[in-house]
């Protein structure tokens, strides 16, 4: 009923940049928080970012100053942009969102899109 598509992954040098996209789409009746979550191969899966319908925005401490959350309300977006990246930053990107269906009562339910890849290496 709801699909989280996410694009914008890649290879990128170490200090080069991405810009992460995820899309939203299906029966969608309200969307709230809008999230980034990253995870490194053998490690557990971490938040990178949130941002609340109204465009508050929480990033992880480390990462504070390189990546960017934004929104487009209007078109059920959430975007990540990264700058001055490192090889530590090599995960899958997930795009996390709390959604309501236009069909269904609250409460909202968390959907995940399918991951996009980032690497950073020389």
């Amino acid at each position: 009923q709801v699909q989280l598509v996410e694009s914008g992954g890649g290879l990128v040098q170490p200090g080069g940049s991405l810009r992460l996209s995820c899309v939203a789409s299906g029966s969608i009746g309200r969307i709230y928080n809008m999230y980034w979550y990253r995870q490194a191969p053998g490690k557990q899966r971490e938040l990178v970012a949130r941002i609340t319908s109204g465009g508050n925005t929480y990033y992880a401490e480390s990462l504070k100053g390189r990546f960017t959350i934004s929104r487009d309300n209007a078109k059920n977006t959430v975007s990540l942009q990264m700058n001055d990246l490192r090889p530590e930053d090599t995960a899958v990107y997930y795009c996390n969102a709390e959604i309501l269906l236009s069909s269904r009562p609250p409460p909202a339910a968390n959907y995940w899109g399918q991951g996009t890849q980032v690497t950073v290496s020389s």
